[in-house]
């Protein structure tokens, strides 16, 4: 039963966020959200730092992990507030990319790069060692002319283009095995302690699925009503918050109790309160990254094409999270320049990150965007906020380090539920398909099992993928070690070569459903997608619809726009949108 038809018979329907895209919530509530928001991305990133440092190979590696570290956050708020404001402007979180540690590590695996042994002479002017900015430099620089790819590809509309092509048996894989490939990163966090995780997890369904629409008093303060008293869904809002603060107590008083094991060898240890407090006394009070602080960038063939491999493969996973995003915040789907415009954007704040010596690009956080769903809070100032919260954790040091101190076994639950929730969203794309065809069973069962086959074959056995060419094998690796890349592209092949009707293969439902959330919903997607205060005046501009990234670009697969009140060439006239196109029969 559709929700039309539901409305209709008299039956309830479930609001699909309490906070849309364009809501915005009040000051005290965005910056709690924004918290929650910050805590789950701060999580993510934690490790990016302590892996670079490690194979940077510094004299001093507790001050550049401490460094690197607030240079991480720093970005990931500046990236997040760039992608809300002026990219494909949905609720995502900026956050470090993992699939860069994969090129990185083969970079300094060269001769030239490698790091001295134990007992090595590595004092200054030794000719056989060189200093650990040169290692960071040479990843600079190559971030750098990868992420500048990234921005062509993204401004010139071929993501857009390939788009066209692309339907619901692409779409579900790419996006679920985003969260099922993260499966063993959340098993690493969960497995520091089993007992903290699922205490973690089992609040966290309490509070988002059995008591979510409780809602509480809550003290409040108005001119008209002075003090009063205002009910809120707390636990619907909070689950995250809430989940942490409790358990994270727990945590303490098993820590100061000694339940917990001090020996950092023994299983348990890292659900320690301070099993981190190097963190706290690592990092610096204030600290502002600047371009070029680590020296001029280097450049290598070798490294340009890993790191362009690692770009391509947060590309495809970005384009899921659009979709996943969109889906889950009630929002139509992204149109082309939305698209386009937020891949744009993912390269820029990369190119910065290169530019201040964070190490690694920045893309979309999918634990984050499952968060929607379980909070049902999409509001775009939360995750602005949320970016400004991160920014000032870069800046002051000590700030982030405290967020860092929440307990392994902690985030692991909270990612499990997150992931779960995108994985879920990318299977409820085959609902526009016929899922009693045997070809789309077929195609569906041979693109999760191969999604998930071939990366883990390759982490076994890297080293027989041999074309001759060192940086082909990279690039090799790379791609076809990312689960929803090989997912997705097996999915979109065979989808492409087998015979099926298009209500078949779910083409003419999607299709169709997404011009009708563009027409039916029109001023929402203006809201969504355009650019806020310039919108109006590129629209008045004819040219401006042939730029990709322009609000009035004209995707010629799937809309036209026009300037003349009259139905011609298939489309018919809106009074907000312009021209849309006619539903045709198939």
């Amino acid at each position: 039963m559709t929700e039309e038809e539901r409305s209709n018979s008299g039956e309830e329907t479930e609001k699909p966020v309490l906070y849309g895209v364009d809501d915005v919530p009040p000051a005290h509530l965005t910056i709690l959200f924004g918290l929650q928001q910050a805590v789950m991305c701060i999580g993510g990133s934690l490790s990016l730092p302590y892996i670079l440092a490690t194979l940077l190979c510094p004299m001093d590696e507790h001050n550049v992990r401490a460094q690197l570290l607030s240079i991480a956050m720093f970005m990931c708020g500046v990236a997040t507030v760039l992608q809300c404001f002026f990219g494909v402007r949905l609720p995502i979180i900026q956050g470090g990319s993992h699939t860069f540690v994969a090129p990185v590590v083969a970079m300094m695996t060269l001769e030239r790069f490698r790091c001295p042994e134990k007992g090595f002479d590595i004092s200054p002017g030794n000719g056989t060692n060189i200093d650990w900015t040169d290692r960071m430099r040479e990843i600079q620089g190559n971030l750098i002319l990868a992420s500048m790819t990234q921005v062509f590809v993204g401004s010139f509309g071929l993501i857009g283009v390939i788009l066209r092509f692309v339907g619901p048996l692409t779409i579900a894989p790419t996006v679920s095995l985003i969260g099922l490939s993260l499966s063993h990163v959340v098993a690493m966090f969960c497995e520091t302690h089993w007992g903290i995780s699922m205490l973690t997890l089992f609040f966290l369904l309490l509070f988002s699925t059995c008591i979510n629409k409780v809602e509480v008093p809550i003290p409040s303060f108005s001119l008209q009503r002075k003090c009063h008293t205002k009910r809120l869904p707390v636990f619907q809002l909070f689950p995250v918050v809430i989940s942490v603060a409790i358990v994270w107590s727990l945590s303490h008083v098993l820590t100061v109790t000694d339940v917990f094991p001090s020996n950092s060898t023994v299983t348990g240890h890292k659900a320690r309160t301070d099993s981190k407090l190097e963190i706290m006394t690592d990092s610096p009070w204030f600290t502002f990254p600047l371009p070029f602080q680590f020296g001029r960038p280097t450049f290598s063939l070798a490294g340009y094409m890993g790191m362009m491999a690692a770009t391509i493969s947060s590309i495809i996973e970005s384009v899921g999270d659009y979709f996943a995003a969109a889906r889950l915040s009630g929002a139509p789907l992204p149109p082309a320049h939305a698209i386009n415009r937020g891949i744009t954007f993912e390269g820029m704040s990369s190119i910065i990150s290169g530019l201040v010596g964070a190490g690694h690009a920045t893309t979309s956080y999918s634990g984050n965007i499952g968060i929607i769903g379980i909070t049902k809070v999409a509001s775009r100032t939360v995750f602005i906020a949320a970016g400004v919260i991160l920014i000032i954790c870069g800046l002051v040091g000590k700030v982030g380090a405290a967020l860092a101190l929440i307990p392994e076994p902690i985030i692991g639950a909270t990612l499990a539920l997150s992931l779960g929730m995108v994985a879920s969203i990318g299977i409820s794309v085959l609902q526009f398909c016929d899922m009693s065809s045997s070809r789309n069973i077929t195609i569906l069962g041979v693109s999760f099992l191969m999604g998930l086959m071939v990366p883990e074959w390759l982490a076994e056995n890297s080293q027989k993928v041999k074309t001759g060419s060192d940086e082909l094998d990279q690039m090799i690796r790379v791609l076809f070690g990312t689960a929803s890349f090989v997912g997705g592209f097996i999915g979109f092949v065979l989808d492409a070569i087998i015979p099926g009707s298009k209500h078949e293969r779910g083409i003419d439902r999607w299709v169709k459903m997404s011009d009708q959330s563009t027409s039916e919903h029109s001023t929402l997607v203006s809201g969504v997608y355009d650019l806020p205060f310039v919108t109006k005046y590129i629209k008045r501009v004819r040219a401006c619809q042939y730029f990709p990234i322009s609000p009035s670009f004209v995707n010629c697969g799937t809309s036209c726009l026009r300037t003349s009140h009259e139905e011609t060439d298939g489309c018919k006239l809106t009074e907000e949108n312009g021209l849309l196109p006619l539903q045709k029969e198939v």
